[in-house]
């Protein structure tokens, strides 16, 4: 609970710091604009400090116990700036660092410019390095010169000092010790805050951080260490850096992976690595389709993978003759239906996952019982005993959606012919927005995963045979029967309340027409 408290009140300063940045820019940037250069901004602020923490660090176990690299020359600076390409996969020099800028931003004229020459510094540093595709067009979502920051030089210049200034105002403490994920819970809140802007793509972007943490810990059950994760559609990447989070980045043993096809999504996620304190050797983050071009064939199989795809996006299917031979697609038989390409990442996910692996995917609800090529491929599922679970998630955890979603649970190894379902569709604490996973409601979730028995009304563990009886429906509600929460009614003691009801309608009746006929005879 303490934890809880913490996590909320960290959440709420951040909450309050960005609300007041927007009031400043209020009318000047568009509210999805105004995101990527909150996020941007806070990103040019994290690396600059973890690059002079590094380094001051270094220097400090070197016997420099006053060491600041903020007030070292840029000429001195440079001498080191081959050691610490290698290590960190970026360099930046002393006068352009965040605080160094911020501390005359005010007072530059050509603060704009400023900026620019900075980013592109930053990401030229790595270019003939092994982590120049991992700091490539990384500030490209940040245009220091755009007339939506104002129609004159000055007046942009204004706003990008006062951004600068909220930025650096922001109490960040030591990163790591946070209990929240600042980089995605700010991401969040600003999504929340532009929905109008969003629209209902918002959801595919961004998965809330306790959804991540519950299916962190299913894809981790039993171990404290795997060897690489991989999401094949990775957004701004929360939910691969909950195994960071929960594991310990080092505990990842291989590295981080995924694809986003998103462009500005796939450099969100880039720079939530750095964020992270994940260094450019221990991630790789492809852009592109992943069902049409997927980047990582030289990588798989991940022992965990996690994922939230986007629902019901159309994709080639059938009208590319070459996806029925894709070695993902075909065991199956039978491709995903163009319009609904939901299965298509289930099993292109199942042939990366490794034999002692775990895949937890969160599914639109619909795949769970439709017909046709959707049930085909259920069927190959359950017929090879590739599924572990399905979880029934409360309605409106998602921005930019308020439906149930389900959770997926795919394993290769499995001991039984059983599919575990849990309906967790009533484990929810309202928030101020959405509905949110409580630490008792992942809790409760991941015991009853763990344990695999029946609990009435929750958790039910179903042979497969009987799956196969209900046509390879794998919703939850089939299997789990609600509790009834009509209130049980005496049908005897009802009926008797009733006759004696009626028996004094009655009388009131005989006592109504003996009075009205008394009035009019007295009217005679």
């Amino acid at each position: 609970m303490a934890t809880d408290n913490k996590k909320e009140q960290e959440r709420g300063n951040l909450h309050q710091t960005i609300w007041r940045i927007a009031n400043d820019l209020r009318g000047s940037v568009d509210g999805w604009d105004f995101k990527q250069y909150v996020l941007g901004m806070l990103f040019y602020r994290f690396i600059s400090e973890n690059l002079s923490q590094y380094i001051n660090g270094v220097q400090f176990e070197a016997g420099e116990k006053d060491f600041d690299y903020a007030g070292l020359s840029d000429a001195a600076a440079k001498n080191g700036r081959e050691d610490i390409l290698t290590t960190k996969g970026f360099f930046i020099y002393p006068s352009e660092l965040f605080a160094n800028v911020r501390r005359n931003a005010s007072n530059d004229a050509n603060l704009n410019e400023t900026l620019e020459r900075v980013f592109t510094n930053i990401e030229n540093s790595a270019a003939g390095t092994d982590s120049e595709s991992d700091m490539k067009d990384l500030f490209d979502d940040i245009d220091v010169n755009s007339n939506k920051l104002g129609a004159t030089v000055a007046k942009r210049n204004e706003l990008l000092a006062k951004l600068m200034n909220a930025i650096g105002d922001l109490e960040l403490g030591n990163y790591g010790d946070n209990t929240i994920d600042v980089f995605g819970d700010a991401y969040e809140y600003l999504m929340t805050m532009y929905a109008a802007n969003a629209g209902k793509s918002g959801g595919e972007f961004f998965t809330p951080q306790e959804v991540s943490e519950l299916l962190t810990k299913i894809a981790v059950v039993g171990k404290t260490e795997v060897n690489k994760v991989y999401d094949p559609a990775c957004g701004s990447g929360s939910l691969l850096l909950k195994f960071a989070k929960i594991l310990g980045k080092d505990n990842v043993r291989n590295g981080f992976y995924g694809q986003e096809s998103n462009i500005t999504t796939y450099n969100l996620c880039r720079i939530n690595m750095f964020l992270h304190d994940i260094n450019y050797e221990n991630f790789d983050i492809a852009h592109g389709d992943t069902l049409l071009e997927p980047k990582h064939w030289d990588d798989e199989p991940f022992e965990a993978i996690v994922s939230n795809p986007p629902y019901s996006i159309h994709w080639d299917g059938d009208g590319n003759p070459i996806l029925i031979n894709d070695e993902r697609f075909t065991p199956a038989g039978i491709l995903a239906p163009k319009s609904k390409a939901d299965l298509a990442f289930i099993m292109h996910s199942l042939s990366w996952l490794a034999t002692n692996g775990t895949a937890a995917i969160v599914c639109f609800p619909g795949i769970m019982y439709r017909g046709g090529a959707e049930q085909k491929i259920r069927k190959y599922l359950i017929d090879n005993n590739f599924v572990d679970a399905v979880i029934q998630l409360p309605p409106d955890l998602f921005f930019g959606t308020t439906i149930a979603t389900s959770v997926l649970v795919l394993k290769k190894n499995k001991s039984e012919n059983k599919t575990l379902f849990i309906d967790a569709s009533a484990e929810f604490v309202r928030g101020s927005a959405k509905n949110k996973l409580s630490a008792a409601n992942i809790e409760k979730i991941l015991a009853a995963f763990i344990e695999r028995k029946d609990s009435e009304y929750f958790a039910r563990l179903v042979d497969n045979s009987e799956i196969a009886g209900h046509d390879y429906n794998i919703s939850v509600s089939t299997y789990v029967a609600q509790k009834d929460t009509r209130e049980a009614v005496d049908i005897m003691e009802l009926n008797a309340r009733i006759a004696q009801i009626v028996a004094r309608e009655n009388t009131l009746r005989t006592e109504i027409d003996a009075i009205i006929a008394d009035i009019e005879d007295g009217a005679k």
